[in-house]
């Protein structure tokens, strides 16, 4: 039942809390005191050693821990064709806390440039690991929802941005195919937005068309994948945030549970379930019998205290009564520092919960 390719039965979301080292390189960087060249020989020694470790949880996996970037998504949409990354007047507020003032502009005509930093951050990935290298980059559904501002004489309508946003992400897979990447991962917030009434009326209010809008999204996402070759796993992670371990919105997955597990061709589905902001398992109704993988996220990353296996166990026996025992992998529900400044634990803590993951599925899945 131990499966062989991903996602697998112990798996992750993707970031890892930044070693002191990275932080103190970033920080005297920002000062003028060391060189880009000095923070990237820091990063390259941290995530050979933080993918070691992964190995010795034995996860069967490794990630870069993001180590490389200040956000989970804005860095990544920063560094595509027509997009830029600016100031504004306020962050994304979270409960109780904004994050930086930042947010993409979609100001020329998109692509995916050769040149994309993070193709080469996963050759080196890649070259530093002894297990699956996976590759975490954020969806093209959170760009729409989260672009400041549009090019109206390029984009005049949401089909025409969509169309365009597929065809980025087209290349982005091709590109990291031909690194030699055959594990990637939508990062996603925009769905679990949909499930919330508060997020839907705030995005009316910012003039999104949010009418059909799981609909288009899935077909945009389709087209992207039809790229995908047929060696090569693409799954998606769908968050309701995760800053310095608070959150933006809740809401169970009903509202888009047909369109997202029935519509969208991923290969799995990392899905929060650590909280009953995330509602019941009924909407896993809708995930097609066959070899669609759900990977619940029952062990938080928001905080240190460890999950009870026996609380893991029963929740795993719940969510199958509407997905196959052999459809079903476990992960945290998050990563555990999706922008820099990292979630409020212990890097013990978040080990010891990996771990947990590990021992867990061994004995579920054998």
């Amino acid at each position: 039942m131990q499966r062989t390719k991903a996602p697998f039965r112990a798996d992750e979301v993707g970031s890892l809390l930044r070693p002191p080292r990275i932080k103190e390189a970033r920080a005297k960087l920002e000062k003028g005191e060391i060189t880009a060249e000095d923070l990237r020989k820091a990063e390259d020694l941290e995530i050979e050693k933080v993918v070691h470790r992964q190995a010795s949880v034995g996860l069967k996996l490794a990630t870069d821990g993001e180590f490389r970037r200040a956000w989970w998504h804005f860095d990544f949409y920063g560094l595509l064709d027509g997009v830029e990354l600016r100031e504004v007047d306020s962050g994304i507020q979270f409960q109780g806390v904004q994050t930086k003032a930042q947010a993409p502009h979609i100001v020329g005509p998109l692509g995916f440039p050769a040149s994309h930093p993070m193709v080469e951050h996963f050759r080196f990935l890649k070259a530093h690991s002894q297990t699956t290298p996976k590759m975490t980059i954020p969806s093209p559904s959170v760009l729409h929802f989260r672009a400041a501002t549009v090019n109206r004489n390029l984009y005049p309508n949401r089909d025409a941005l969509f169309e365009s946003l597929a065809d980025v992400y087209r290349q982005a897979i091709k590109a990291f195919y031909d690194a030699g990447c055959r594990y990637l991962q939508f990062d996603d917030t925009a769905w679990a937005y949909l499930c919330s009434k508060d997020e839907v009326e705030k995005a009316k209010g910012r003039g999104t068309e949010v009418e059909n809008l799981p609909q288009a999204y899935a077909r945009m996402i389709n087209r992207a994948l039809a790229a995908k070759p047929n060696d090569m796993t693409i799954t998606t992670h769908i968050c309701r945030g995760n800053f310095r371990s608070t959150w933006i919105t809740s809401g169970g997955y009903e509202p888009v549970a047909e369109v997202l597990f029935g519509s969208t061709n991923y290969d799995g589905y990392f899905l929060e379930y650590d909280s009953d902001r995330a509602g019941g398992f009924e909407p896993l109704r809708f995930v097609p019998k066959g070899a669609k993988q759900i990977v619940l996220g029952l062990i938080t990353t928001k905080t240190g205290s460890l999950e009870k296996r026996d609380d893991i166990k029963r929740r795993i026996g719940e969510a199958e009564r509407y997905v196959a025992h052999d459809q079903l992998c476990l992960s945290p529900q998050c990563g555990f520092a999706s922008t820099e400044e990292g979630n409020i634990l212990a890097e013990d803590e978040q080990w010891a919960k990996l771990a947990l993951a590990v021992e867990l599925a061994e004995e579920m899945w054998g």
